[in-house]
């Protein structure tokens, strides 16, 4: 290459020069979301889906122009984020969806400068040592043997009905309860797998009777369901009877602890998922109860031959004779072939802020959930669904009907006020709000209900 044609190729983000090159970078991209977000001035964009593709349109322009424009990285971050729900607003609290730790960002930042992929040992020699190390580290915290990073609790549920059918064949059958996650019925049809058992769900748990009667009726084998932490109302089933149901008629259990997953960082909630270690594969998720930008997902297994099944051979990734002469074979580790090295993040913010550290993060945001609790349980003009047992509180205006109840939720959404979620327990509509940023205040909280109150028809 000569040294006009060096000059004119757009600098990379690795190799020697990589740091220089992404330094002016990064101080673009930090004033773009300042200046994105003191645009948008709240949790949400005001005005709707209309406004907000309106205003990225016109910043965006034509996406595929015929010349560059060199201000791109500005305008374009810019308007993502001055059109984000963000989710370090106290007043963001509509999902699963955390507030990233400034110190796990910056590490994703390396993984995507350096861009391993995790299909080969010769991609990715040190992210590939790191994964083994870390991933069997976090299966162990779990009472489990070994984890394979994934996307999310999606994937982490399809995998584990995927080893479930390889290990028991075809006509293993789903058990779960109506307030079991989506993705596992979805991943019996997927899979191929005979139609789920859903058994009832009061007060959206499991009932351990109602599965003790489908356990001693049913022809097996099957697969139970459990969750820790369910999506509508952070609901956490009784996994030490369900492990012990299961134990007794032999049947495969399956915990789906994609949010509950980060108590165990916590010595005050830990005792919450005993029972976790009877399980044969838990579902974890970091970018929730785990403060990581997503993806960073996890599935536990207790025995890790099964993890065989996955295992599939490309001459040019893990031949044979590579394999023999000790190079890693990492083909069995995901489904996936292409795989960015996710557990870097998730590595830095184990070490960096240890056991203790991540346990008082969950520990703040489930005291910030009791104390929103306790003023709706207080004001007149709300009803509480009940205590959270982890960090979401459910609630509705005093007397409101499901139609007001979602006016509300939109009206706050449509100003760019407040991001509630939304759930159906007990054939009723209820607000969802879900307290993962662990700086919120008491004062956050009382002005979360204030808006709610304000925007309520009398």
């Amino acid at each position: 290459m000569t040294a006009d044609a060096a000059l004119s190729t757009p600098p990379l983000a690795s190799g020697p020069e990589g740091p220089e090159a992404l330094r002016p970078l990064l101080a673009t991209v930090l004033d773009a979301l300042a200046a994105g977000t003191a645009e948008r001035g709240g949790p949400l964009p005001a005005g709707g889906p209309d406004a907000v593709t309106a205003r990225v349109a016109a910043a965006l322009g034509d996406p595929l122009p015929d010349t560059g424009d060199p201000d791109a990285l500005h305008a374009i971050v810019r308007a993502l984020a001055a059109g984000a729900a963000d989710p370090a607003d106290p007043l963001c609290a509509a999902h699963l969806h955390c507030p990233p730790l400034a110190v796990a960002t910056a590490a994703d930042l390396a993984a995507s400068a350096l861009n391993p992929s995790l299909d080969s040992w010769d991609q990715a020699p040190a992210a590939s040592a790191l994964e083994a190390a870390v991933t069997r580290a976090l299966a162990r915290t779990a009472g489990l043997a070994d984890a394979l990073v994934t996307t999310g609790g999606t994937e982490s549920n399809q995998l584990a009905l995927l080893l479930a059918r390889e290990a028991h064949g075809g006509d293993l059958r789903l058990v779960c309860c109506a307030g079991a996650h989506h993705s596992l019925p979805r991943a019996a049809w997927l899979l191929g797998l005979p139609a789920p058992v859903v058994l009832p769900a009061p007060r959206g748990l499991l009932d351990p009777a109602a599965l003790a009667e489908a356990l001693t009726t049913l022809p097996g084998p099957l697969l139970v369901a459990a969750t820790a932490g369910t999506t509508d109302a952070g609901l956490i089933d009784p996994l030490p009877e369900i492990a012990a149901l299961c134990a007794a008629h032999g049947a495969r259990l399956h915990i789906d602890a994609a949010y509950g997953g980060g108590l165990l960082f916590s010595d005050r909630h830990r005792d919450r998922l005993t029972g976790l270690d009877a399980a044969h594969t838990v579902t974890l998720d970091l970018h929730k109860l785990g403060w990581q930008p997503a993806a960073a997902g996890l599935l536990a297994v207790a025995r890790p031959d099964e993890l065989a099944t996955l295992h599939q051979h490309a001459d040019y990734l893990n031949a044979t004779d590579d394999t023999e002469a000790g190079l890693p074979d990492l083909l069995a580790r995901s489904p996936r072939t292409t795989r960015r090295p996710d557990i870097l993040k998730i590595a830095v913010t184990l070490r960096t802020l240890g056991r203790d550290g991540l346990g008082a993060l969950v520990d703040q945001v489930c005291a910030r959930a009791h104390e929103l609790a306790g003023l709706i349980a207080a004001h007149p003009g709300f009803e509480l669904y009940d205590r959270p047992v982890i960090s979401t509180v459910l609630f509705r205006p005093a007397e409101a009907t499901d139609d007001t109840v979602a006016a509300v939720r939109r009206k706050l959404l449509h100003e760019g006020r407040a991001v509630l979620g939304r759930a159906r327990l007990d054939g009723r509509l209820w607000l969802k709000a879900t307290v993962l940023n662990p700086r919120s205040r008491p004062d956050d909280l009382a002005r979360l209900l204030e808006l709610v109150e304000g925007s309520t028809p009398r």
